[in-house]
């Protein structure tokens, strides 16, 4: 049989099967509706978490999540793809009157809207593109984080190997980088800077992964599991060196099973 002229290894999924979400929590339900709902554009989950202590907010296949309590910021920023860059620029300036006093703020820059939410999150949304996004219209293509000069390499090490993900490390105009691929068509990204990190305060992002124990196995190995959750989540947070035991990067990450109730539950999203 002759050789294969496609390049499989670009269909490859890697052991983190779905992204699921981003929890960051908000002082102030109000304005985070205000800000999600009416300028972004997003769609509250109409199923779970309706009350006015905690809000699921759906974005294509992944959520924001944003209980109650003093405000979280992620050290990075969330990438969005959204299909009206217009249209969402008319509704940021429609909610800006409601969101003075905060840090929200938007700026378009070419095919992309960069806005900040009333507590300093900064967002990233672009146009749909197929050479970088695929098919996404709607959704959260990556997460990316800031990480200190020197990490890539060994944060894509330990993604490698301790969560079996086809991570690699990468540069452009902006630096060094390592690329861990979360889910179907999305990415979590640890890009390096010389900027001062700020304390971590708690923020975390939740995947499902195939090997469920076998991640727990090495993570346990290292005494890096935070909390046992339930039978089908855990967590962990340090991202460190797997040769000297260095912190490289702190993201608390709720790990969750393809058996978790909400494994792969289908979204609600507005149309428009």
């Amino acid at each position: 049989m002759s050789p294969s002229v496609f390049n499989r290894t670009t269909e490859d999924v890697g052991n983190i099967v779905e992204f699921g979400h981003v929890n960051i929590r908000v002082p102030d339900q109000q304005q985070a509706l205000i800000f999600y709902i009416m300028g972004l554009g997003l769609t509250r989950d109409p199923y779970l978490r309706t009350g006015v202590d905690n809000a699921w907010i759906n974005v294509g296949t992944c959520q924001f999540h944003l209980p109650v309590g003093p405000a979280q910021v992620l050290r990075g920023m969330t990438g969005l793809v959204m299909p009206d860059l217009d249209a969402l620029l008319a509704r940021l300036g429609s909610v800006a009157p409601r969101l003075t006093d905060t840090k929200f703020a938007f700026v378009r820059t070419g095919e992309c809207v960069d806005v900040t939410c009333p507590w300093g999150n900064r967002i990233r949304v672009h146009a749909p593109d197929s050479a970088r996004f695929g098919r996404m219209t709607l959704g959260m293509p990556y997460v990316e984080i800031d990480s200190a000069p020197g990490s890539a390499a060994g944060i894509a090490r330990f993604y490698s190997e301790i969560l079996a993900a086809p991570a690699h490390i990468g540069s452009d105009a902006t630096g060094a980088f390592a690329r861990i691929p979360i889910g179907l068509g999305e990415s979590l990204v640890f890009r390096e800077t010389g900027r001062a990190l700020p304390p971590f305060d708690g923020h975390h992002v939740q995947i499902t992964v195939a090997d469920f124990s076998g991640v727990h196995r090495r993570l346990l190995e290292r005494d890096l599991i935070t909390e046992e959750s339930n039978e089908s989540q855990y967590r962990f947070q340090d991202i460190t060196d797997l040769d000297t035991g260095e912190v490289l990067a702190t993201l608390e990450h709720e790990v969750r099973s393809m058996r978790h109730p909400l494994y792969a539950r289908p979204l609600v999203n507005r149309s428009a």
